[in-house]
């Protein structure tokens, strides 16, 4: 057995060997992209788009500026971003086809068609020139990616010299009481809301479960200065239930 072979990883719970977790994280959002956006309204209550806006109050977007978003999806923070800065583009790269359609059928997709880039491609391994963006986003797929740390790498890589980096991920909350509180919800009612929505349980009982193998913030924070990024900071969203990370290419 080569070494590579012996190496695993998680899905959810589970413990898989590491070349398993793309297809089986593909597999996921394939079965999920028609409802994805309306899963997403259904399980914070709407709350997701808070986030996200917070996400852009702090990335401020500037005009002309060029942004990658990774596991963009149906393209919620890149139409965000350009709405946001007149003259900027957007590439929204996901390893998910199935979910770029998805994105691509979106009335803003047709008003900013000129402006926006749909890529299938890996986080780990992202088809982009080295020093080709300003601005490097991800939100809510940091997660589902098998090496987190070879995609922050990928992101240093791809941006150009005093880029930014904003990452929106589930996180760890710091008071034990609510975090208790908040996974006896996710797991009770997230689950079964995805049966009933979707017809598909296991989809949404490996999204809960991802969401408790994540590095809490300190740890996240600590794997992106190990990428070569500096002044990163994070804010905690909603008592920690979210979290947003900022770092610079300096």
């Amino acid at each position: 057995m080569t070494e590579s072979a012996q190496k695993t990883t998680h899905f959810g719970f589970q413990t898989v060997a590491e070349e398993e977790k793309a297809g089986l994280v593909h597999g996921v959002f394939t079965r999920v992209a028609s409802r994805y956006d309306l899963m997403n309204d259904l399980m914070s209550g709407g709350v997701h788009r808070v986030w996200k806006d917070a996400m852009m109050d702090w990335l401020a977007p500037q005009p002309h500026q060029r942004l990658l978003d990774v596991a963009g999806g149906t393209g919620d923070i890149a139409f965000r971003f350009l709405g946001r800065a007149p003259g900027a583009t957007a590439v929204v790269c996901d390893m998910t086809e199935s979910m770029l359609v998805e994105g691509r059928k979106r009335a803003e997709a047709d008003n900013l068609a000129a402006s926006l880039d749909w890529v299938v491609g890996d986080g780990m391994a992202l088809p982009f020139a080295d020093n080709s963006f300003d601005v490097f986003t991800n939100s809510f797929g940091t997660r589902n990616i098998t090496r987190i740390q070879d995609a922050l790498n990928e992101a240093y890589r791809v941006l150009k010299p005093g880029g930014r980096i904003m990452i929106l991920e589930f996180s760890q909350m710091p008071n034990p009481l609510l975090q208790w509180a908040y996974d006896r919800y996710s797991f009770n009612v997230i689950p079964p809301l995805g049966q009933f929505v979707v017809n598909d349980r296991d989809s949404y009982q490996y999204l809960v479960e991802s969401i408790r193998k994540f590095p809490d913030q300190e740890t996240f924070a600590s794997m992106i200065r190990q990428a070569g990024f500096e002044q990163v900071k994070y804010r905690n969203l909603s008592l920690g239930i979210a979290a947003l990370h900022s770092g610079w290419k300096i």
